[in-house]
């Protein structure tokens, strides 16, 4: 979503950006952005400049960083924020290349998932999702894939 849906306010990639910067400054640090969210899909990307390793590519925690913030990009665009918020309970990343060039990482979550985790919160206060994200390089090469299991959990639970 790049737009505004009512005339003043920020686009939801600007509001996501700035939790973003607020909630998890190492990753605003890194240059971790988020370029497009909506109901069940948010795209994030991440420069090359500032997170290079010793061998030349960009440095593990940072592929990790730019894939795992999608399971809470992914909730504030679908999920009722004022009732509940994200969580990641578990992670795991495969390196499938070298990551040269600037990251981005996508994922999407599907309409039956959504209405599960909807339903399951509304009962028991929280649900759990797993979210599959790809993370690609400038040339859309993959240069990892992940899992991330992640909780929607109910404000004060």
């Amino acid at each position: 979503m790049t737009a505004s849906n009512t005339e003043g306010t920020p686009p939801l990639v600007d509001i996501i950006n700035g939790a973003l910067d607020f909630t998890i400054p190492p990753a605003g640090k890194m240059g971790v952005r988020a370029i497009e969210a909506r109901r069940g899909y948010a795209a994030a990307s991440v420069p090359v400049e500032g997170n290079g390793n010793h061998f030349g590519v960009i440095y593990a925690g940072v592929q990790f960083t730019v894939a795992e913030v999608l399971g809470g990009m992914i909730a504030i665009a679908t999920f009722d924020n004022s009732a509940y918020y994200p969580l990641v309970k578990g992670f795991e990343i495969s390196f499938l290349g070298m990551a040269k060039s600037q990251l981005r990482a996508e994922a999407t979550l599907s309409e039956e998932e959504i209405a599960r985790v909807e339903a399951e919160a509304a009962e028991r206060g929280k649900s759990d999702f797993t979210l599959e994200a790809v993370v690609t390089d400038a040339d859309g090469k993959t240069v990892a894939v992940t899992k991330g299991l992640y909780q929607l959990r109910a404000h004060g639970k």
